[in-house]
């Protein structure tokens, strides 16, 4: 993560900057996921690309940009051929409240009020209708912010004639667009712009000098937001935060001053800032963000902490609790060794900032927002946008029991001397069969946030994922894995395109949390059997090389496929359909109903 674009901004820094530090992210050598994005605006955006472009490089999205001219955003999602020609992988309409054409005159009624609402709504709905269906990619959307001005002062919020009342409405009736619709995503600037200060944001010297709907200084915490939303679209979401104690989640420290000497709870002022930081990661756990520890302290001691009466937090809100005097970078890699995740998927909040340096200096890609004072705990990891939801499945709900659950089969394994019979005694259970519209999204949302087990790395939005699905020329499979100790939702995803005799295997991809638990057999089983019914001879399976799924290098190897052709790294491989036996020994699927 580059110093300078991280929260808290320095606007003015990154605005004169953004040359510098494009240079410094493009000489980095990461490797990054293209994007083509097309930015529609209706007003001036070329700053807001610029600094767009940055935040996005920093989160491993090498983007390419398509710009409206000025003002013509429904023009050219309407009638471009030059966005056409572009074909864009994802669409920002940057609209503000100067777009909203006509307002509710004085002398207007309630109907006519409510008919010039819905024309001003229509003209929106019209254009995301058509980018719907001749882009089929992600679009996201301003709402609108409020007006700088109040002409009837505080009526102007509940009169029909109120322009804060009309806005309110309009904003109402696209979220409710949002809600109906796949890949369309709301960038809250009403809410950006009270946080930022309404007043400085709207103000008018910014619109008449170069007609920026917004305050020049703003152009960053916007940008940021937006690619927030675009990082959680291709999946480069957070997906756990680590916490130190004493100090972090309580005030003192435990060890010194005992259990009933740290400030937590309603008592004092203090204690009352740790209650509600508590109360903030309790909410972000039922919303599946992970939670562990990591503190230099005697577990035991730790573990009094965690039981105060006043804390909302418990040991058993804890995927991982490492209590001991090893360096927190030791520690911090072996939390993400037992979820069995990368360590960049993780955030450190640590109140040291001697701590906070040496994790990020030893990891590289940690994230380890500045905790400066403990009022300020809550905005320091919120505003980050680390776990910016698109999405929210079922699966991301119980991530935090299907990881308790990882860690009692992984103690369960301990006490069998043979892997295979530890796998029998787990009776896991598994449903494959092809997508199906319930799964559609958690679907679209693996193919974008597995990195490890993934092949070829390809990503699909819901609305490709759901074209698959209904296109014949394809094989499509979904698994879910069951067993005693609970439901692991949808964790492994295949797909294979039918050409001639053969079935090129196009995405083949499993959830790290039930690697080595022989589901990819299971997978492989089925595949073969829908290939052998479709009358395919042979699959073609595919590796793409990425810096981070080197695991599965000689998976097709691994499973009796010969390679046919290799590409530097990239491999190709096949595998005759006859003769194929099943490798599935220890998962048992679910019959066709």
């Amino acid at each position: 993560m580059h110093d300078l674009l991280t929260y808290p901004f320095d606007p003015q820094t990154i605005l004169k900057k953004r040359k510098s530090i494009r240079r410094e992210l493009l000489a980095s050598g990461e490797q990054r996921i293209k994007k083509k994005i097309a930015v529609l605006g209706g007003s001036t955006t070329h700053d807001v690309i610029s600094i767009l472009e940055l935040f996005l490089l920093d989160f491993s999205i090498e983007p390419e940009f398509y710009e409206s001219e000025f003002g013509l955003f429904y023009e050219d999602a309407m009638f471009s051929g030059e966005l056409e020609a572009f074909a864009p992988d994802l669409i920002y309409i940057h609209t503000s409240r100067r777009n909203i054409t006509a307002f509710p005159a004085p002398a207007d009624t309630p109907e006519t009020a409510a008919e010039l609402l819905s024309a001003q709504y229509s003209r929106f709905e019209t254009m995301w209708e058509h980018i719907a269906e001749k882009y089929r990619c992600p679009v996201i959307q301003n709402n609108f912010e409020l007006p700088f001005y109040r002409l009837l002062g505080n009526r102007d919020a509940w009169d029909h004639r109120g322009q804060t009342n009309f806005i309110t409405r309009l904003n109402m009736k696209l979220y409710d667009y949002a809600a109906a619709h796949q890949d369309f995503y709301i960038n809250d600037i009403n809410y950006l712009s009270a946080d930022y200060g309404l007043l400085q944001w709207s103000d008018p010297f910014y619109w008449h000098m170069y007609k920026y709907c917004l305050n020049l200084d703003a152009i960053p915490a916007l940008s940021y937001n937006v690619a927030c939303i675009i990082k959680s679209i291709y999946g480069k979401n957070k997906k756990a935060l680590v916490l130190d104690l004493d100090n972090t989640l309580w005030g003192g420290v435990v060890g010194d001053d005992g259990v009933d000497g740290i400030e937590i709870g309603r008592e004092t002022s203090m204690g009352q800032v740790y209650s509600e930081f508590q109360d903030y990661l309790k909410e972000l756990r039922g919303y599946g963000v992970m939670l562990n520890v990591n503190s230099k302290n005697d577990e035991e001691n730790a573990l009094a902490g965690l039981n105060h009466p006043e804390g909302s937090l418990r040991p058993e809100d804890f995927i991982c609790i490492k209590a001991n005097w090893d360096p927190k970078d030791l520690n911090f890699t072996a939390i993400a060794e037992e979820l069995n995740i990368l360590p960049e998927s993780m955030v450190f909040i640590d109140d040291n900032p001697a701590e906070r340096a040496i994790v990020t200096a030893q990891i590289p890609g940690v994230s380890a927002p500045m905790m400066d004072a403990p009022e300020h705990y809550i905005t320091a990891i919120d505003r980050c946008g680390f776990f910016e939801a698109t999405k929210l499945s079922k699966d991301d709900l119980s991530r935090n029991d299907m990881y308790k659950a990882n860690a009692q089969r992984a103690k369960l394994q301990k006490s069998f001397a043979n892997y295979e019979e530890y796998l029998s005694s787990l009776e896991m259970r598994a449903r494959i069969r092809p997508f199906e519209p319930v799964y559609i999204a958690r679907i679209a949302q693996l193919t974008n946030k597995s990195n490890q087990f993934n092949l070829t790395t390809r990503r699909f939005t819901e609305s490709e994922m759901q074209e698959i699905s209904e296109n014949k020329s394809y094989i499509t499979l979904y698994g879910k894995l069951t067993d005693k100790f609970g439901d692991n939702g949808v964790i492994s995803v295949a797909l294979g395109r039918i050409e001639g005799d053969t079935l090129h295997i196009e995405l083949w991809l499993m959830s790290c949390r039930v690697l080595k638990r022989n589901m990819e057999h299971a997978m492989l089983d089925e595949l073969v059997h829908a290939a052998r019914k479709a009358g395919v001879k042979k699959l073609r399976g595919y590796y793409y090389k990425t810096q981070k799924n080197g695991m599965v290098r000689d998976f097709y190897r691994g499973f009796g496929f010969e390679l046919v052709s290799s590409d530097g790294e990239d491999t190709v491989w096949e595998l005759p359909v006859d003769g194929y036996e099943d490798k599935n020994t220890v998962i048992k699927v679910d019959e066709d109903e």
